[in-house]
């Protein structure tokens, strides 16, 4: 089977020296892309920003914005059977992108900001694409109540609600705290557990839902 995997941040310039971004080091979606890999899968990664080294048989892309990310999955897809979105992408960016640094001068400054393309949302609406689809729902507060939502919204197949409120998890950290949603209303909650576990069972689940088919 071929995955695709989005991993990381995205970033978003305000000028040729700051951006809007997030925390996310790229871990989870570089542990699923090793553990297809490891599992016989062809893997392509698309990447935001990150310090890490691409795992052993994997075609990585690097992208830094969204609409970078956006355009490089938009070009894989399809020949991808399976997608797994675990990148942590902007939702906004700035407007007007300064072509100049930005000099400190008032004593506030305000930023008008404008949505990023939607890329999980626009797999099946957009792209029309029909493969295994999941997705990642980082959240801080209600948690299972906003991922299972999202699942519906973007028509995933599964979704994987990602508690990063609690210390030493989430963002940044050695291990998650999840729980798979599934399209047919199955729920699993696993125990907290490294990233490379984790990407073991979403390897798996994702194999099961591609053997159901």
């Amino acid at each position: 089977m071929h995955f695709l995997i989005t991993a990381g941040p995205t970033r978003e310039a305000l000028d040729p020296v700051r951006f809007l971004s997030n925390r996310s080091s790229g871990r989870m979606g570089f542990a699923i892309a090793e553990a297809a890999a490891q599992a016989g899968h062809t893997v392509t990664l698309v990447a935001g920003p990150v310090a890490l080294p691409a795992p052993p048989g994997v075609e990585r892309v690097d992208v830094v914005s969204t609409q970078e990310m956006y355009e490089a999955v938009q070009a894989r897809l399809p020949r991808a059977e399976a997608a797994v979105f675990s990148a942590a992408v902007a939702d906004y960016r700035p407007v007007q992108v300064e072509t100049q640094k930005i000099k400190k001068s008032a004593d506030r400054l305000t930023l008008e900001l404008e949505r990023t393309p939607d890329i999980l949302g626009s797999v099946r609406r957009v792209f029309g694409w029909r493969g295994v689809l999941v997705g990642f729902a980082a959240e801080t507060e209600q948690v299972l109540e906003h991922a299972r939502g999202k699942r519906t919204g973007k028509d995933c197949d599964l979704m994987v609600a990602n508690d990063v409120s609690q210390p030493g998890t989430g963002f940044d950290a050695e291990e998650n705290s999840v729980t798979l949603l599934f399209a047919g209303g199955g729920e699993e909650t696993l125990p907290r557990m490294s990233k490379a576990a984790v990407a073991e069972r979403v390897v798996a689940a994702v194999e099961k839902l591609a053997a159901g088919r």
